[in-house]
């Protein structure tokens, strides 16, 4: 086990450092090899060091997962569908009704290349590597939903920090509860799909 000093370390170089670097304006090849580079030490300190195992639980509670995800997502699906009708009502349902092959694909692309190594990153690493280090579980909560937010910089959208940071709350909320890589990737995913599918797209780095 290495000790507080190297984890704080650790944490303050993947959670903040290279999240403000990758805001900042420098090779994109640069930013892909660290950002790979960091993602095969995450993986390898949580099989290796961690000695976690990547499997799906027997215990999950899929029926109580999703009826608490559906009363929420439809709380985000009014809220985001008035959004976007106030500010931007062609971009609504857009992409789905106009390119619906495309809106598939990125569906497919976003839930698998970009929503489960987020979750392996941000939750099931977090707390797996940091959750002893603070008592106050609430503000352990709060500062994952801050570096979650953070890790978004890069788009230097205010808006997508808000979102990313109240989202991160969610999906912070839901692992601590099920300790389940798996369930929140899908509550993850439905989100950020729905996302995409009313016409917000462009505020995730898919300009539509």
């Amino acid at each position: 086990m290495q000790s507080g000093l190297y984890k704080s370390f650790e944490f303050f170089i993947i959670f903040i450092l290279v999240p403000i670097s990758f805001a900042l304006s420098y090779s994109p090849w640069l930013k892909l090899i660290i950002g790979f580079t960091g993602f095969i030490y995450i993986v390898f300190v949580l099989l290796k060091v961690e000695k976690e195992k990547i499997q799906i639980s027997k215990n999950l509670n899929w029926k109580l997962f999703f009826k608490q995800t559906l009363v929420k997502f439809l709380g985000i699906a009014m809220v985001t569908t008035l959004f976007v009708w106030f500010t931007n009502k062609e971009a609504l349902f857009s992409v789905l009704l106009n390119k619906p092959i495309l809106w598939f694909l990125i569906l497919i692309i976003y839930s698998v290349f970009s929503v489960y190594p987020q979750e392996l990153v941000y939750r099931t690493f977090y707390f797996k590597r940091y959750s002893g280090a603070l008592k106050n579980k609430n503000l352990f909560l709060f500062i994952n939903a801050i570096m979650f937010s953070l890790g978004h910089l890069f788009f230097k959208n205010p808006l997508v920090l808000v979102l990313t940071f109240f989202g991160g709350l969610l999906f912070a909320v839901t692992y601590n509860k099920t300790k389940s890589t798996l369930l929140v990737s899908i509550e993850h995913a439905i989100y950020g799909c729905w996302l995409f599918t009313v016409g917000m797209g462009d505020m995730l780095g898919f300009p539509l």
